[in-house]
């Protein structure tokens, strides 16, 4: 917390976000003021509360130091660094949390009532963790400054698509220092020419999915990904993209030289699953040449954001936030992102060193004794007091909403 102890204004406030963060990664079945203060030892949830939403202090300050700190101890040893964009949407009910709206949810797998983010993960040899997040506005939101203003929204927020809101979190990273030697997404970052300009100009080399449909420009004119692959009579090789829970993960693997895709050396990539058949495709680009080797590495790498979220979410309750605020949404995200970053850190710290007859440590692991060596003793009166606090609540907000009903009824 040294780091960061400038982005709090009180020292108060400062432990309380200790308190909280820490009571994040503890072993609950639901995350949020109320179980996370209770398991913290406190007699309420107003503190939680009031450090998300009212308390000073400076969230984007603690993303930046977390994304720097990251990027110290997980970019050690060999390989590529790669920055790894993706969205992630969180399903919510009515329409006054920050940026919700009836939209496509790939958490879901379909058009849902709900939040979408984009995040920056950062992935190496080390491990992999969120360093940078952007909320998802839709123009319903930014066009209705009234809705905006009611949710806390800056007014200099203004509409972005999701692969621009990713292009400003890799300019921040890089303009930040942050070592990289790779960007990538799946196809709604890799069909899009902007982004893929963007990477050039910074001189960062990508390796981005795209749809088989998406044109491309070999030496004999435009086509499209998969036609360039059925005319070129490709040979295939069988590579190998890294090791995974059940052993090396193993695909054919195909090459195309493109041109048009500004200077440099621009591929189209094609992956083949050798037991369905099923092919996907990538637009590659690189300042110098590299060989197949990187480029197959560096595809497989992408799914770490995927094992990111998924991390963060089981063990920090990045999903879990009950908050409506641009503020407290925030809040919220950047001190599970912390978390989560914390615990990668230490999965790496321990795996350096870590026996040889002993299988490495995972975050999870990591989670359950950081959590059992500070969780407080806390009696069955503490438990007590809860459940009559939190059952008097309760009864006092339906009776409210009761007599809300029947007023509107009246």
């Amino acid at each position: 917390m040294a780091r960061i102890a400038p982005a709090f204004a009180r020292i108060e406030t400062r432990q309380n976000a200790k308190r909280l963060t820490q009571a994040m990664m503890a072993h609950l079945e639901r995350r949020n003021c109320w179980t996370l203060a209770e398991h913290a030892g406190e007699t309420g949830p107003w503190r939680f509360q009031h450090l998300l939403s009212r308390a000073r202090w400076d969230d984007a300050r603690i993303r930046s130091e977390t994304r720097a700190w990251a990027s110290e101890h997980l970019s050690t040893g060999a390989g590529p660094r790669v920055l790894a964009v993706d969205e992630t949407g969180d399903l919510k009910k009515g329409t006054a949390t920050v940026g919700v709206q009836r939209q496509y949810s790939g958490t879901a797998g379909r058009i849902e009532n709900c939040q979408l983010a984009v995040y920056l993960a950062l992935a190496a040899a080390g491990g992999h963790a969120a360093v940078d997040v952007r909320l998802y506005m839709p123009k319903a939101w930014t066009d209705d400054p009234a809705r905006c203003a009611a949710a806390g929204v800056p007014e200099q927020v203004g509409f972005a698509t999701k692969p621009r809101l990713a292009g400003d979190m890799i300019e921040a990273a890089l303009d930040a220092g942050i070592g990289a030697d790779f960007a990538v997404g799946d196809e709604a970052y890799g069909i899009n020419p902007e982004l893929r300009r963007q990477l050039q100009r910074r001189r960062l080399s990508y390796v981005l999915a795209v749809a088989c449909t998406t044109p491309v420009t070999v030496a004999a004119g435009k086509t499209t990904a998969a036609a360039t692959l059925e005319q070129a009579g490709v040979a295939w090789q069988n590579r190998s993209t890294g090791n995974d829970a059940k052993g090396l993960r193993r695909y054919d693997w195909a090459w195309i030289d493109l041109v048009g895709e500004g200077e440099g050396h621009a591929h189209l990539l094609a992956r083949r699953n050798r037991r369905t058949g099923e092919l996907a495709y990538y637009l590659t680009w690189t300042a110098a040449p590299v060989p197949l080797q990187t480029l197959v590495t560096v595809a497989g790498m992408r799914w770490r954001i995927e094992e990111t979220f998924q991390g963060a979410k089981e063990l920090a309750g990045l999903d879990e936030h009950q908050v409506r605020t641009w503020t407290s949404w925030h809040r919220w995200i950047t001190l599970a992102m912390l978390a989560y970053a914390f615990l990668a850190v230490a999965r790496a710290r321990e795996t350096d060193s870590q026996a040889a007859d002993m299988i490495p440590l995972t975050c999870n692991e990591i989670r359950h004794l950081l959590i059992s060596a500070i969780a407080p003793d806390l009696d069955w009166l503490h438990r007590l007091r809860w459940s009559t606090w939190r059952r008097h609540h309760q009864a006092t907000a339906k009776r409210l909403h009761y007599q809300r009903q029947l007023a509107l009824a009246a």
